[in-house]
């Protein structure tokens, strides 16, 4: 990397990104391990379910591919991308490096967890049939504020780079 291009890098580090890196890993944690939904059956049986909880019973219940899947979207797939976010915005590297790990890092949001995950709510919802009720609990809040945070970062980090 020329002296011009590295210093230039130096002075767009802000505060902002790791700030909401560390938003965004605290959000999926939280996300992933508390409830997601409430399931309510026939008025009396009640039922909490999160990420975690989803992926064990899927497993369980001999769903090994849907398990994997909704496995490694909702939690292998955000971490990588997390870690890959701190690792271009930390890492020492030259600009086109930076340049071409931001634009992998772009594809592979194509393929975002909140698909996938939305997807999965989907399977659970319609297998329950008409005599329960989903409720919405904090985890779906906090895993989505964790997508949205990591995609405004990835974002927030193209910005910064200088165009081509």
């Amino acid at each position: 990397m020329s002296a011009a291009a590295g210093a230039a890098w130096r002075a767009l580090r802000r505060a902002e990104i790791p700030v909401v890196l560390v938003f965004a890993s605290a959000a999926l944690s939280i996300g992933i391990s508390t409830p997601l939904i409430t399931v309510e059956k026939a008025f009396f049986l009640e039922n909490d379910y999160s990420i975690w909880s989803g992926v064990t019973g899927l497993w369980e219940d001999g769903e090994l591919f849907l398990a994997a899947v909704v496995f490694f979207f909702s939690f292998v797939f955000p971490i990588l991308k997390l870690l890959l976010l701190a690792w271009i915005w930390f890492g020492r590297m030259g600009l086109e490096r930076r340049t071409r790990a931001v634009h992998a890092l772009e594809e592979l949001g194509r393929w975002s967890m909140l698909d996938v995950f939305a997807v999965a709510i989907l399977i659970v919802a319609t297998k329950l049939g008409p005599l329960a009720q989903v409720y919405p609990q904090p985890g779906v809040y906090w895993f989505a504020a964790a997508v949205l945070a990591s995609m405004v970062a990835t974002r927030r980090v193209r910005a910064l780079l200088p165009r081509s």
